[in-house]
């Protein structure tokens, strides 16, 4: 049971972020201009880690421990669609999100900026999908 907690409190920050993201930080960062924006690009880069790496281990982490060790009164295939649209979040961020801000960190470029916000909606998506799995999964439990 604490690995779904866990889950869900990890998920539930990633679903704050990603909102700001999608919805501010992603549409300004797009309208910086060029004098701007690849250091903008870069201070992003840097700075994100720190606020996204501690909740995404402990969504990796907790994940897999819902996989192995599905708490009683839980159906079977949650867990499973929960790590599903973990790994749609993550493999998004990681082939789409990143390389993307890596080209921004190079050269301003406005049609990298508004790719940023269009493709951003799988991962926004995904994680607030997750954190309604997890509330289902919760509510199992009573």
């Amino acid at each position: 049971m604490f690995a779904l907690y866990a889950n869900t409190i990890a998920t539930a920050v990633m679903v704050g972020v990603i909102w700001f993201v999608q919805v501010v930080h992603y549409p300004l960062l797009a309208q910086f201009g060029s004098t701007q924006s690849v250091a903008v690009a870069e201070q992003h880069q840097q700075r994100t880690g720190y606020v996204v790496g501690l909740p995404m281990l402990v969504e990796g982490l907790s994940t897999l421990w819902l996989l192995a060790r599905r708490p009683d009164g839980v159906a079977v295939l949650l867990p499973w669609a929960n790590a599903v649209l973990l790994a749609v979040a993550l493999g998004s961020t990681v082939l789409v999100s990143v390389p993307l801000h890596a080209k921004m960190a190079l050269a301003h470029n406005d049609e990298t900026g508004r790719r940023l916000v269009l493709t951003n909606w799988p991962r926004t998506i995904a994680w607030t999908s997750r954190l309604a799995l997890c509330g289902v999964m919760l509510a199992q439990l009573s």
